[in-house]
C-alpha cells in the first residue's frame, strides 16, 4: 500500500496525486471501470481520495459531507489504518457523495468503547456530481492519527470498497484471507510503502 508524501500543502480542487486502482472483486471478477484511489500526506494531514468513472448509488438520505453511519450499506469506498502492536484500528467510509462515517475498533468488528468526536477532526470534501462519474476524499489530521493509533512507520492499512449497489461488489487492494468477503481483518493489511512526490 503506497503513501505519497508530499513536501507542499494539499488542498482539495488543486490536488494532482498519483492514483492506484481495483479491478477485481473479492472473488477475481474484473471490475470495469475500476476504481481509483491514492492515499496521501502533506505536514499536517492525510488524505484518502476515491473516484471511480461509473454512476454510484448513495444511502438515502446521506447528505453529502454528513457524518453517516450505514454508508456500506449502498456504495463506498474505505480506508482502513491499524496498529499492528496492539490490534486497534480506524475504519473511514467515504460515499460518492462526500458523505462518510468513522469508528475505531479495540479488535476485528469490537468497537472501542470510547470514540472520538469524528466530525469535529475530519473533513470531507466531493467533485461537481455526475451521472457517470464521482470523486470524494476525506482529510485526517495526522496528530489525531498519532493519537488514536500511534500513526507512523510501523502502522498498517488497507482500502476496501463496496460498489454498484444494489447488486454489491466487494473489492480489497490488499488480497485478504477468507471465502467471503470480510474487510476487518488487521492482522492481514499491509505496510506502508512511503513514496516521496
Amino acid at each position: 500500500m503506497r503513501i505519497f508524501e508530499c513536501e507542499t500543502k494539499l488542498a482539495w480542487g488543486q490536488l494532482d496525486l498519483p492514483v492506484m486502482g481495483m479491478d477485481t472483486d473479492w472473488y477475481g471478477v474484473t471490475l470495469h471501470p475500476p476504481l481509483c484511489f491514492t492515499i496521501a500526506s502533506d505536514s499536517s494531514s492525510l488524505w484518502f481520495v476515491a473516484t471511480r468513472q461509473a454512476p454510484a448509488t448513495c444511502r438515502p438520505g446521506a447528505e453529502p459531507g454528513s457524518f453517516t453511519e450505514g454508508l456500506w450499506e449502498y456504495d463506498v469506498a474505505e480506508l482502513f489504518l491499524a496498529n499492528p502492536t496492539c490490534g486497534a484500528y480506524l475504519e473511514f467510509n467515504l460515499a460518492p457523495n462526500g458523505a462518510w462515517w468513522a469508528a475505531k475498533f479495540d479488535a476485528p468488528r469490537v468497537r472501542a468503547a470510547k470514540q472520538s468526536d469524528f466530525p469535529s477532526i475530519v473533513t470531507s470534501h466531493r467533485g461537481d456530481p455526475s451521472d457517470e462519474a464521482w470523486c470524494a476524499a476525506i482529510r485526517v489530521p495526522l496528530a489525531f492519527l498519532a493519537t488514536e493509533i500511534g500513526f507512523g512507520e510501523k502502522t498498517t492499512a488497507n482500502v476496501t470498497a463496496i460498489l454498484n449497489s444494489p447488486l454489491q461488489t466487494f473489492h480489497s487492494a490488499h488480497k485478504l484471507p477468507g471465502a467471503d468477503p470480510d474487510f476487518h481483518q488487521p492482522a492481514s493489511f499491509g505496510c506502508f510503502s512511503r513514496v516521496p512526490l
